[in-house]
């Protein structure tokens, strides 16, 4: 235990001070463009941020990007493992790129598709849609939030498909052998056999990714700003905005203790649905 106490001093101070000096300021009126007027407010902050129509919509904005890329990645990382999980000619590479986008930092990727992909005249999109006599689209004017979901899924899907292609493997190929005698067709061997067997590590997908999409900001930073409007404005940006382009830490740090709660109603429902999926 003795060798055990610095380590864990230094957790504690590393995690309890940021907590501590982010509550302390959420009571304070702090404001970076008049520093000489501060004091205790009280529950002020708090009281300002619940009244900005932004936080509803920051918040919604924020469950919907993760509702949604859980759905692509799950989804999608599925059926990439029971794919990549056959034999096949090029099989190596193929599980290279697939992984590929995983290593791709979240501005540059945020970039890729900002300016090669969805770029309204540019982009390669919009020339495939122009090659077959469609209009393109100005997709972070138009559907800003979606564009949001599809680069942040596309950036999630490997780490989906890798966990899950690594439970497909460890599936034990006697019972898949044995429900092949029994005259189990592909989708019986998937729906019967493969997704329970998958049932623990896609809820490991799902809490790994969660915790790390309510805070998705790159991708909204570099593409739309939070706009048009609150668009696509989630609850990481809002707090971001509020402290950055507002100057107003008081609120900001208000809204970073709403987004610890959230996040921590979400983790403790997820651990509680993994450990009543583990008992299982």
């Amino acid at each position: 235990m003795p060798l055990k106490l610095p380590a864990v001093l230094l957790l504690l101070l590393w995690s309890i001070v940021p907590l501590a000096m982010t509550l302390w300021f959420s009571f304070q009126r702090y404001n970076l463009l008049n520093p000489t007027e501060h004091g205790w407010v009280g529950f002020e902050n708090y009281h300002f941020l619940v009244t900005d129509p932004g936080l509803a919509k920051s918040i919604g904005n924020t469950l919907l990007i993760v509702g949604w890329v859980l759905v692509i990645t799950v989804s999608l990382g599925t059926l990439l493992a029971v794919l990549f999980d056959q034999d096949f000619f090029g099989r190596g590479v193929a599980r290279v790129l697939m992984i590929a986008p995983f290593f791709v930092m979240p501005t540059v990727s945020a970039l890729i598709w900002k300016n090669m992909l969805m770029h309204p005249a540019n982009g390669v999109i919009s020339f495939l849609l122009m090659s077959v006599g469609l209009e393109p689209i100005d997709w972070f004017s138009q559907a800003p939030l979606a564009s949001i979901i599809v680069i942040v899924a596309w950036q999630w899907l490997p780490f989906a498909a890798l966990i899950l292609l690594t439970a497909i493997q460890a599936l034990d190929p006697e019972r898949k052998e044995a429900a092949r005698m029994d005259g189990a067709g592909p989708f019986s061997m998937f729906f019967f056999i493969i997704i329970p067997h998958l049932a623990r590590a896609i809820s490991v997908v799902v809490m790994i990714e969660t915790l790390f999409l309510l805070a998705v900001f790159a991708e909204i930073f570099v593409t739309t700003a939070g706009g048009p409007g609150l668009a696509s404005t989630n609850l990481a940006f809002l707090i971001y905005r509020y402290a950055l382009l507002e100057y107003d830490i008081g609120a900001a740090s208000a809204g970073g203790v709403v987004a610890i709660i959230l996040a921590n109603v979400v983790a403790a429902f997820l651990v509680r649905a993994i450990a009543k999926n583990i008992e299982a």
